[in-house]
């Protein structure tokens, strides 16, 4: 009994010791102190910080930067236009002149340039908006309403970046089925110059272009913006102007001429004026001279040399810092600097490739719900109604040539006969399969679906059995039995 009692007090002696330590907070780190490498420790590297700058407020600076550094301006348009350059292809069942009106809707309304302005904002800034314009829609504070929209009423969009007069209200949209929960219900348009409100636009009347994605803390200091792509790539363009500008500044001292004078330092230090102005003199002759005829005299004993500059390393280091901006750019160096690619088998195809794998992504996460967003609105506009298989593909970036094209065609269109051939598949199979390659190849479009509906059923064999005209017909000779009986009917009858 004894035995037990101990037991007992010995784990809740244990306990209490247990509960009454003080917390001990670990950490997963690297520190040699003696070395003065890793965490804690005075080492150049833990010296490193990154404070919070927030450049996307800055609107001075990234303004000045737009108007003169080409590089910020080919940052700033490069990926839109790529976005944009191929367009988009509406998938449709209406007749190819209500196609025709829609472009024509597009050309009047300037969509695309409109759409590319504002993504150059947006992209600069980090934040613009495109105000949906329909003629009769005075109450821009409204929901938009379709049902509202007549023929030949849509007017475009209007391009305010997040500077120039539009403002987010602090109301949120909590409809979480709404493509914009979570964003501002209302945005205030002002005219900066009297600072009167021209119009509370409600959300669905707007397209919003950001710049970077940020955290949902961030965007909420940025009143519900992005981030500005020039604030990423602020440090590597600094450092490329530079390397770029000392570069430049080198090439005045690439070759230099200088003389051994004795006594210079005298004459500078103790000297007259009336002497050290004659010197000056002197020198302004000699370099005349020697700008005009090459040549330049000088006192019995003097001496002339001539330094030479070398350039070796520097082309290296200048596009190691030209590669660190492209890549901040998320843009090929092919693309950004306007460079053909430089190196051993370089040829820039696959930095071409991973690029347009990037732009056909931002198509479709941002481009996408842009355009369809404007699809209804300018289809009630073009056509009085929305059709119910409307849809929208975007072309491939990368188009192949001629001879690739050739080659895929031919490929794929064995295969198809091949499985045609052999009665896998029926003639309308078949042609479906031809026509689905006419996006990739440009060929085969012209196949009517009656052609595919007479196709159904239609199998190789049977098509080779009707071009036999002897088909289903027996010879004599073609089997004994036929043989035999021919020949006793013919002897009978001759014996008759």
């Amino acid at each position: 009994m004894s035995k037990k009692r101990t037991s007992r007090q010995t784990r809740a002696a244990t306990k209490q010791n247990m509960d009454s330590r003080a917390p001990v907070m670990t950490m997963d780190a690297f520190s040699n102190p003696a070395a003065r490498i890793g965490f804690g420790t005075l080492d150049l590297l833990q010296a490193t910080e990154y404070p919070m700058t927030r450049m996307t407020q800055n609107y001075q600076l990234l303004t000045s930067l737009y108007r003169e550094n080409w590089i910020i301006q080919n940052i700033i348009s490069t990926i839109p236009n790529d976005m944009m350059r191929k367009w988009y292809d509406l998938r449709t069942s209406v007749a190819p002149e209500y196609l025709k009106q829609m472009t024509q809707l597009e050309r009047r309304t300037q969509i695309r340039k409109k759409l590319l302005l504002g993504m150059y904002w947006g992209r600069l800034y980090g934040g613009a908006v495109g105000v949906i314009l329909i003629k009769g829609h005075n109450d821009m504070s409204m929901p938009l309403n379709l049902d509202t929209i007549m023929p030949g009423s849509f007017l475009g969009l209007h391009i305010l970046d997040r500077w120039n007069g539009v403002y987010p209200e602090g109301e949120l949209v909590t409809d979480p089925e709404d493509p914009d929960f979570g964003l501002p219900m209302f945005y205030t348009v002002r005219n900066d110059e009297t600072g009167t409100m021209v119009a509370r636009v409600h959300h669905s009347q707007v397209i919003r272009f950001i710049g970077r994605e940020l955290p949902w803390m961030e965007q909420v200091t940025e009143q519900y913006w992005g981030e500005s792509e020039v604030e990423a790539i602020y440090e590597e363009l600094t450092r490329r102007d530079n390397v770029a500008g000392n570069i430049a500044a080198l090439t005045f001292r690439a070759n230099i001429n200088y003389q051994e004078t004795d006594g210079l330092d005298q004459l500078l230090g103790s000297a007259n004026a009336e002497i050290q102005r004659r010197f000056w003199n002197t020198l302004a002759a000699q370099s005349v001279m020697e700008s005009n005829f090459g040549t330049r005299m000088i006192n019995k004993g003097d001496a002339i040399h001539n330094t030479q500059y070398t350039f070796t390393g520097l082309p290296d280091v200048y596009d190691r810092v030209m590669m660190d901006v492209a890549g901040a750019a998320r843009t090929p160096v092919t693309k950004l600097f306007g460079r053909s690619p430089a190196g051993m088998n370089s040829t820039g195809e696959s930095d071409l490739k991973n690029y347009y794998d990037y732009i056909d992504g931002l198509r479709e996460t941002e481009l996408r719900g842009i355009i369809e967003r404007l699809l209804p609105i300018m289809a009630l506009s073009a056509w009085g109604r929305i059709p119910d298989d409307m849809d929208i593909d975007f072309p491939p970036m990368q188009t192949p040539d001629a001879k690739d094209v050739a080659e895929i065609t031919e490929r794929k269109s064995n295969a198809i006969l091949a499985a045609y051939q052999n009665d896998l598949i029926d003639a309308a199979t078949a042609m479906q399969e031809l026509k689905s390659l006419s996006d990739e190849t440009g060929l085969y479009s012209k196949i009517t679906d009656e052609a595919i509906e007479a196709g159904k059923g239609k199998f190789y064999s049977d098509s080779r059995s009707m071009q036999d005209p002897m088909a289903g017909f027996s010879f004599p000779g073609s089997t004994g039995e036929d043989d035999v009986g021919d020949g006793n009917e013919d002897s009978a009858a001759g014996e008759g």
